[in-house]
């Protein structure tokens, strides 16, 4: 995305999309955040001003928006940094002094380690990066916006219904307050979505008929850590947090939620009913905790299309990152940024000179609208988008048809509200180390899930 003009075009339209289409299901749910609303709720920051960011959540994407955040402008400046664990902290410190030296000022006594560390970096900073496993998400955030701080938050943004609610209630807050708040779906700041997303909201395929989104691949990390290199149920979870619902949401949240965000961009809109199945086939050994290898949804628009959605980990199968649209008056492979009409020459985007990488761009976007204190918060569609993902998880696991309503208002919290190292996780392993996993058709597990 080329300037923060279009950006916020695009939010408020989130914004009045999200008002409109989804007002009657929030208005049954209680609202969660309670946080007061100053009249002056954070410091301007001008253009040359020095932003102190503070970064929560110390892994790979950590690192990597970390650095991108610094990579915007010279007057930036890391100042703090939190994880549970000293060695992601200590590590992941010395990549990012390596590669931005002169912008890292992490002092000792800025180094926070533990559960509740995250509050701490949110007080030394300007803008808080969250990149902790996404169970954390709702309540970081809620700190940061309580501390009057801008955000740049990874998806998915939460794992279950309540949190989803929070994210919504903190997101008009932020607003209220005048707080920037970026999400990392990134596919928004792409230089090829952009343009392909426009040409096909002008009509360049005719009217929308049906959409497919696709992430199958052969998996991410294995376990990392094994029980016999931890002290805890709690530290082996959170060092192997991809495999547990509470901390992932699994992979249908954490991962294939990039491609069902593009086909609810599209649409300008959100499911209304989900309906799908899924399981464990290959990935079946207690290792691999409590998430499915496979799901397999159809979603509903307002409008009546459909949405056909795959996601998958299991290696040596066919493989697909993709996003596909059918139309009245052609096709559109959408990560292709390819348009092939039913009339008329196909078209294809060429990489532009200037075009960033959307990762960078994304924080280019979010640091200029905070310098020039434009509106900017990409919490709603962050939140819908995740709501999308947890719709397909709960009609996977149960078997049954999930509406939108019932996914939002859910009162099934799979993440606890406060986490200190004396926390049992909310599931664990039976007498021979195995997680309970998910019986679609299970009455029991209905109620559990829904």
């Amino acid at each position: 995305m080329k300037d923060s003009k279009k950006t916020q075009e695009q939010d408020d339209l989130n914004r009045r999309k999200f008002v409109g289409n989804t007002s009657k299901t929030v208005a049954g749910a209680a609202a969660l955040s309670t946080l007061p609303i100053e009249r002056f709720a954070h410091a301007a920051i001008s253009p040359g001003d020095t932003i102190k960011v503070g970064l929560i959540g110390c892994g790979g994407r950590g690192t990597g928006a970390a650095v991108q955040a610094l990579s915007t402008s010279e007057s930036t400046k890391l100042v703090a940094m939190a994880d549970v664990f000293k060695d992601k902290l200590e590590n992941r410190l010395g990549i990012i002094s390596k590669q931005k030296e002169k912008q890292v000022d992490v002092k000792d006594e800025n180094k926070f380690v533990g559960p509740d560390g995250y509050k701490k970096v949110i007080e030394q900073s300007d803008l808080v990066i969250l990149t902790t496993p996404p169970g954390f998400r709702p309540y970081h955030f809620e700190e940061a916006i309580k501390q009057n701080k801008h955000v740049f938050m990874e998806k998915p943004v939460a794992v279950d219904g309540p949190g989803v609610r929070k994210v919504l209630e903190v997101a008009k807050i932020a607003d209220k307050k005048g707080l920037k708040v970026g999400v990392g779906l990134q596919r928004h700041h792409q230089a090829g979505y952009v343009e392909t997303m426009k040409r096909l909201k002008d009509g360049a395929i005719g009217d929308f008929v049906s959409m497919r989104a696709y992430w199958n691949g052969g998996g991410v990390w294995d376990p990392r850590a094994g029980r016999g290199e931890v002290n805890s149920e709690l530290e082996y979870q959170l060092r192997n947090w991809y495999y547990y619902n509470w901390l992932c949401g699994d992979h249908i949240t954490e991962q294939h939620i990039h491609n069902l965000d593009i086909i609810n961009w599209l649409k300008d809109g959100y499911p209304v009913l989900a309906r799908g199945m899924g399981g464990r086939q290959v990935r079946t050994d207690k290792k691999y905790g409590e998430i499915f290898d496979h799901h397999a949804v159809e979603y509903q628009y307002e409008d009546g299309t459909w949405m056909f959605s795959q996601c998958r980990h299991i290696r040596g199968c066919w493989n697909s990152v993709s996003e596909h649209v059918q139309g009245t008056k052609g096709r559109c492979d959408i990560n292709r940024h390819s348009i092939f009409p039913t009339k008329g020459n196909p078209w294809r985007y060429r990489k532009q000179k200037g075009d960033k990488n959307p990762y960078q761009q994304e924080h280019d976007d979010l640091f200029a609208a905070i310098r020039h204190n434009e509106p900017y918060n990409e919490a709603y569609y962050g939140a819908m988008s995740t709501l999308t993902s947890i719709m397909g998880r709960m009609a996977t696991y149960t078997g049954q048809p999930v509406t939108q309503e019932q996914a939002l208002n859910s009162k099934v919290q799979i993440m606890p509200d406060k986490i200190t190292w004396d926390t049992k996780p909310p599931t664990g392993p039976d007498k021979d180390g195995k997680y309970p996993i998910p019986v679609p058709g299970d009455k029991m597990w209905a109620r559990k899930i829904v």
